[in-house]
Protein backbone atom coordinates (compact mmCIF):
# COMPACT_ATOMS: atom_id res chain seq x y z
CA UNK A 1 0.00 0.00 0.00
CA UNK A 2 1.04 3.67 -0.44
CA UNK A 3 1.35 6.02 2.32
CA UNK A 4 -1.83 7.77 3.49
CA UNK A 5 -0.64 10.94 3.36
CA UNK A 6 1.78 13.45 1.57
CA UNK A 7 2.54 16.25 3.97
CA UNK A 8 3.82 19.66 2.72
CA UNK A 9 3.63 23.85 3.72
CA UNK A 10 0.37 25.70 2.55
CA UNK A 11 2.14 27.34 -0.65
CA UNK A 12 3.15 23.48 -2.00
CA UNK A 13 -0.44 21.93 -1.69
CA UNK A 14 -1.36 23.10 -5.20
CA UNK A 15 1.83 21.36 -6.66
CA UNK A 16 1.49 18.39 -5.01
CA UNK A 17 -1.98 18.00 -6.31
CA UNK A 18 -1.38 18.42 -10.08
CA UNK A 19 1.85 16.30 -9.28
CA UNK A 20 -0.10 13.09 -7.54
CA UNK A 21 -0.69 10.06 -9.48
CA UNK A 22 -1.19 7.85 -6.85
CA UNK A 23 -4.79 7.12 -5.55
CA UNK A 24 -6.51 7.07 -2.44
CA UNK A 25 -3.61 9.21 -0.85
CA UNK A 26 -4.04 12.74 1.40
CA UNK A 27 -2.48 15.85 1.05
CA UNK A 28 -1.62 17.00 4.26
CA UNK A 29 -1.30 20.58 5.24
CA UNK A 30 1.14 22.04 8.23
CA UNK A 31 -1.17 25.27 8.70
CA UNK A 32 -1.73 28.03 11.97
CA UNK A 33 1.76 29.24 12.45
CA UNK A 34 3.62 25.70 12.22
CA UNK A 35 5.50 24.90 13.97
CA UNK A 36 5.18 27.53 16.76
CA UNK A 37 1.21 27.99 16.82
CA UNK A 38 2.64 31.45 17.96
CA UNK A 39 0.74 33.75 15.84
CA UNK A 40 -2.87 35.50 15.72
CA UNK A 41 -6.10 33.44 15.88
CA UNK A 42 -7.14 35.18 12.87
CA UNK A 43 -4.12 33.77 11.15
CA UNK A 44 -4.53 30.50 11.77
CA UNK A 45 -8.13 30.51 10.90
CA UNK A 46 -7.50 32.45 7.46
CA UNK A 47 -4.11 30.00 6.41
CA UNK A 48 -6.17 26.92 7.31
CA UNK A 49 -9.17 27.80 5.24
CA UNK A 50 -6.61 28.71 2.42
CA UNK A 51 -4.67 25.85 2.28
CA UNK A 52 -8.53 23.59 2.15
CA UNK A 53 -9.17 25.58 -0.59
CA UNK A 54 -5.69 24.73 -2.40
CA UNK A 55 -6.35 21.01 -1.83
CA UNK A 56 -5.78 19.82 1.23
CA UNK A 57 -7.37 16.97 2.61
CA UNK A 58 -5.92 17.07 5.80
CA UNK A 59 -4.89 19.87 8.33
CA UNK A 60 -1.78 19.80 10.47
CA UNK A 61 -1.74 22.22 13.26
CA UNK A 62 -0.01 22.81 17.01
CA UNK A 63 -1.58 23.03 20.03
CA UNK A 64 -1.16 26.90 21.25
CA UNK A 65 1.06 25.69 24.04
CA UNK A 66 0.62 29.38 25.80
CA UNK A 67 -2.57 28.59 26.66
CA UNK A 68 -2.22 24.68 27.72
CA UNK A 69 0.61 25.63 30.08
CA UNK A 70 -1.20 28.60 31.42
CA UNK A 71 -4.40 26.15 32.07
CA UNK A 72 -5.92 28.23 29.84
CA UNK A 73 -8.45 25.56 28.58
CA UNK A 74 -11.28 27.67 28.02
CA UNK A 75 -9.72 29.77 24.79
CA UNK A 76 -7.83 26.85 23.63
CA UNK A 77 -10.47 25.16 22.75
CA UNK A 78 -12.41 27.95 21.36
CA UNK A 79 -8.98 28.13 19.32
CA UNK A 80 -8.89 24.96 18.29
CA UNK A 81 -12.84 24.94 17.28
CA UNK A 82 -12.83 27.57 14.98
CA UNK A 83 -10.01 26.27 12.94
CA UNK A 84 -12.08 22.99 12.86
CA UNK A 85 -14.65 25.32 11.24
CA UNK A 86 -12.56 26.47 8.56
CA UNK A 87 -11.26 22.95 8.16
CA UNK A 88 -14.85 22.62 6.62
CA UNK A 89 -14.81 19.20 4.92
CA UNK A 90 -10.78 18.31 5.91
CA UNK A 91 -9.61 16.72 8.69
CA UNK A 92 -7.77 18.14 11.24
CA UNK A 93 -4.93 16.71 13.08
CA UNK A 94 -3.72 18.54 16.42
CA UNK A 95 0.02 18.39 17.27
CA UNK A 96 0.41 18.30 21.07
CA UNK A 97 4.11 18.93 21.46
CA UNK A 98 4.72 16.41 23.95
CA UNK A 99 8.45 17.02 24.37
CA UNK A 100 7.41 20.03 25.66
CA UNK A 101 4.57 18.90 27.79
CA UNK A 102 7.63 16.76 30.11
CA UNK A 103 5.00 14.74 32.04
CA UNK A 104 2.50 12.15 31.37
CA UNK A 105 0.30 13.64 33.35
CA UNK A 106 0.22 16.87 31.10
CA UNK A 107 -0.06 15.11 28.44
CA UNK A 108 -2.85 12.84 29.69
CA UNK A 109 -4.87 16.82 29.97
CA UNK A 110 -5.24 16.75 26.43
CA UNK A 111 -8.08 14.83 26.22
CA UNK A 112 -9.51 18.10 25.97
CA UNK A 113 -8.19 18.34 22.53
CA UNK A 114 -10.69 15.95 21.23
CA UNK A 115 -13.48 17.90 22.58
CA UNK A 116 -12.93 20.55 20.30
CA UNK A 117 -13.08 18.70 17.14
CA UNK A 118 -9.47 17.02 16.39
CA UNK A 119 -10.30 14.12 14.08
CA UNK A 120 -6.39 13.04 15.10
CA UNK A 121 -3.76 13.74 17.83
CA UNK A 122 -0.06 14.18 17.02
CA UNK A 123 2.67 13.93 19.06
CA UNK A 124 4.98 16.59 18.10
CA UNK A 125 6.82 18.31 15.26
CA UNK A 126 10.05 17.08 15.66
CA UNK A 127 11.55 21.20 15.66
CA UNK A 128 12.45 22.31 19.00
CA UNK A 129 11.40 20.12 21.34
CA UNK A 130 11.90 16.56 22.17
CA UNK A 131 10.13 13.98 19.68
CA UNK A 132 7.82 11.01 19.90
CA UNK A 133 8.36 8.91 23.08
CA UNK A 134 7.17 5.35 24.35
CA UNK A 135 5.84 7.06 27.29
CA UNK A 136 3.80 9.78 25.67
CA UNK A 137 2.08 6.97 22.43
CA UNK A 138 1.04 5.27 25.48
CA UNK A 139 -0.76 8.43 27.73
CA UNK A 140 -2.18 9.73 24.12
CA UNK A 141 -3.72 5.86 23.37
CA UNK A 142 -5.43 5.30 27.07
CA UNK A 143 -6.76 9.13 26.32
CA UNK A 144 -8.46 8.32 23.23
CA UNK A 145 -9.26 4.86 24.74
CA UNK A 146 -11.35 7.08 27.30
CA UNK A 147 -12.81 9.46 25.16
CA UNK A 148 -14.10 6.14 23.12
CA UNK A 149 -15.41 4.70 25.83
CA UNK A 150 -17.38 8.10 26.61
CA UNK A 151 -18.35 9.28 23.86
CA UNK A 152 -18.49 6.33 21.37
CA UNK A 153 -16.07 8.67 18.60
CA UNK A 154 -13.28 7.80 17.60
CA UNK A 155 -10.50 9.70 17.22
CA UNK A 156 -6.53 9.14 15.52
CA UNK A 157 -3.07 8.83 17.02
CA UNK A 158 -0.04 9.91 14.69
CA UNK A 159 3.19 9.06 16.15
CA UNK A 160 5.55 11.28 14.67
CA UNK A 161 9.02 13.42 15.28
CA UNK A 162 12.40 11.12 15.33
CA UNK A 163 10.83 7.97 14.43
CA UNK A 164 13.88 6.29 12.70
CA UNK A 165 14.00 2.78 12.89
CA UNK A 166 11.56 -0.42 12.17
CA UNK A 167 12.01 -1.45 15.64
CA UNK A 168 10.65 2.08 17.08
CA UNK A 169 7.78 1.27 14.55
CA UNK A 170 6.82 -2.30 16.12
CA UNK A 171 6.72 -0.25 19.36
CA UNK A 172 4.71 1.95 18.32
CA UNK A 173 2.41 -0.23 16.79
CA UNK A 174 2.35 -2.43 19.80
CA UNK A 175 0.69 -0.07 21.85
CA UNK A 176 -1.78 1.28 19.49
CA UNK A 177 -2.95 -2.56 18.89
CA UNK A 178 -2.80 -3.21 22.97
CA UNK A 179 -4.79 -0.37 24.10
CA UNK A 180 -6.81 0.58 21.19
CA UNK A 181 -7.27 -2.41 19.36
CA UNK A 182 -7.40 -3.99 15.92
CA UNK A 183 -9.92 -1.66 14.84
CA UNK A 184 -7.35 1.55 15.56
CA UNK A 185 -4.92 -0.39 12.75
CA UNK A 186 -5.27 1.44 9.49
CA UNK A 187 -4.34 4.69 7.81
CA UNK A 188 -7.42 6.29 8.98
CA UNK A 189 -7.05 6.40 12.63
CA UNK A 190 -3.27 5.76 13.14
CA UNK A 191 -0.55 7.07 11.61
CA UNK A 192 3.41 7.05 11.79
CA UNK A 193 5.92 9.87 10.43
CA UNK A 194 8.19 8.24 8.32
CA UNK A 195 10.39 11.45 6.72
CA UNK A 196 13.48 10.08 8.86
CA UNK A 197 12.05 6.20 9.36
CA UNK A 198 11.96 5.88 5.31
CA UNK A 199 15.37 5.25 5.01
CA UNK A 200 15.64 2.18 7.69
CA UNK A 201 12.67 0.31 5.42
CA UNK A 202 14.44 1.06 2.43
CA UNK A 203 17.76 -0.18 4.08
CA UNK A 204 15.99 -3.39 5.00
CA UNK A 205 14.40 -3.83 1.81
CA UNK A 206 17.75 -3.83 0.11
CA UNK A 207 16.03 -0.86 -2.25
Amino acid sequence: PNVAAICVYPLFVETVKQALTAQEIKIASVAGGFPSSQTFTEVKIAETAMAVMQGSDEIDVVMNLGYFMEDNFEELTEELQEIKESCRHAHLKVILETGALVTAEKIKMCDIVPEAGADFIKTSTGKGYPGATFEAAYTMCKAIKTYHSITGNKVGIKISGGVRTAEDAVRYYTIVKEILGNEWLNKDLFRIGASSLVGDIEKRLGK
